[in-house]
């Protein structure tokens, strides 16, 4: 069983009931599940020409919807990041010392025709097993 679990929740994706019981089927007695959602700072470009203002209540409501999300679940705690999806939560696996990331992979293109990039992504660089939920 694993101790310390990291579910991937894309806000805009409805992968997340499945997944949270994947993790809890997981779980040991003693364990953890933490629903970490990424969320995406625009390139430059972008930045250029959105304020502050807007940047802050942007992260402000993906932070809330993410609480609302795991509001009825105890035992899930929430964490947002901030960077490139799949770099974010293999590096965060990394830092926390998880042992388990679970991932969807959803509307794959030609490039990354079995697994969506984010799941590829954290599939070859991720420093634990990962299960990954179509």
């Amino acid at each position: 069983m694993h101790k310390k679990i990291i579910v991937s929740l894309a806000l805009d994706h409805g992968i997340s009931e499945e997944a949270l019981a994947m993790a809890r089927h997981l779980k040991g007695d003693d364990g953890e599940i933490l629903a970490v959602h990424v969320h995406e700072t625009p390139n430059s470009t972008v930045n250029a020409y959105v304020s502050e203002d807007v940047m802050k209540r942007a992260v402000d409501g993906a932070k809330q919807k993410l609480e609302d999300r795991v509001a009825d679940t105890p035992d899930v705690d929430p964490v947002l990041l901030h960077g490139n999806p799949g770099q974010s939560l293999t590096s965060y696996a990394q830092k926390i010392g998880a042992d388990c990331i679970i991932v969807g992979s959803h509307k794959p293109g030609l490039s990354d025709f079995f697994l969506g990039s984010t799941a590829s992504r954290v599939v070859r660089h991720a420093p634990c097993p990962v299960y990954v939920i179509r």
